[in-house]
């Protein structure tokens, strides 16, 4: 059955079945109508300044008005979209601005009318699409060649780790792991990620060496507010000196399934969004400490979703 708007002479035959006194049921009987259609229609269209009256010419007034106002367009003034295009030019995402302005109530919007701001903006050239997050993963099957990679005795397999690590259930327990540049050998970096919260460190290093990288991911354990409990690595060979950074720190190191990378689906996750800032095939020679902490500092100020929409900063201190 295709539902209709209420017409005003229907609106009439309300008015005079209310006056006798009916309530909604039986004005719905009389009228043909569903009474949750009544219900909302009396809810909707009674006069503004009582709250109370019903008046059909009145409430047709309020109907048509509604009307209008849904095909304006957008109803966003000039501000608000200079506040939500600051927040896109930050990295976040549609969703992470609509969900963030939900929780403070600053601001109703959909993801979808900002993706087609950002579409338009585009076809009007500008940049706005260019925050968005898109990356593409080449996968390389190693077929035919012998992988060392793991070949380590005496590590800490990822299944031994404390519960608190697997279930997230307590801040402490991190992943690491590197990004590589344009070449196996020149400088890239080593990402940090605490599993609770997602807070994010980044390091630079000028070599993918195990020295250089114990070395960096030594300063930032030691620059976290927080005891770093555990560190699950990924299974290359510049974390194969980990007892030598375990010396130093107070931090257990673990070591995923080599080429299951799902099990260290934060860093991966992570590593994702660090390659907006440098996209592979592109050298990260340019990249300073202090650039590298910028962009830590984005990622850790974005809202996440599976945290509602709060900060990783904001979980990690809390």
């Amino acid at each position: 059955m295709t539902y209709a708007q209420i017409t005003l002479h229907e609106r009439y035959a309300i008015w005079a079945l209310r006056k006798q006194g009916l309530k909604p049921a039986a004005i719905a009987r009389e009228v043909g109508r569903h009474r949750g259609t009544i219900g909302r229609e009396l809810r909707r269209n009674v006069w503004r300044e009582n709250r109370v009256s019903y008046f059909p010419l009145k409430a047709q007034s309020y109907t048509n008005q509604r009307r209008r106002m849904s095909r304006r367009g957008t109803h966003f003034s000039g501000e608000e979209w200079a506040f939500v295009e600051d927040l896109l030019r930050e990295d976040w995402s549609p969703e992470q601005i609509v969900g963030w302005c939900q929780r403070f109530g600053i601001l109703a919007i959909s993801h979808e009318t900002i993706y087609r701001r950002i579409w338009k903006d585009k076809k009007a050239g500008g940049t706005l699409w260019t925050h968005l997050r898109i990356v593409t993963k080449n996968l390389r099957k190693r077929y035919g060649t012998y992988d060392s990679r793991g070949r380590l005795a005496g590590k800490r397999h990822i299944s031994t780790r404390p519960a608190g690590a697997e279930n997230r259930s307590r801040i402490g327990h991190w992943e690491g792991d590197t990004v590589l540049g344009n070449t196996q050998h020149g400088a890239c970096v080593v990402t940090m990620v605490e599993r609770k919260s997602g807070f994010v460190a980044i390091g630079l290093l000028a070599q993918r060496t195990a020295a250089n990288t114990n070395a960096r991911l030594q300063q930032l354990i030691e620059a976290q507010p927080r005891p770093v409990r555990t560190l699950t690595l990924d299974n290359g060979t510049e974390f194969h000196s980990y007892r030598k950074l375990e010396a130093v720190v107070s931090t257990k190191c673990y070591f995923a399934t080599p080429h299951h990378s799902w099990e260290r689906g934060s860093n991966e996750n992570v590593n994702g969004l660090f390659r907006q800032y440098a996209p592979k095939r592109t050298s990260m020679e340019h990249l300073t400490q202090a650039r590298c902490q910028r962009i830590a500092d984005k990622l850790n100020h974005r809202p996440r979703k599976r945290l509602g929409f709060r900060t990783p900063e904001e979980v990690y201190v809390s």
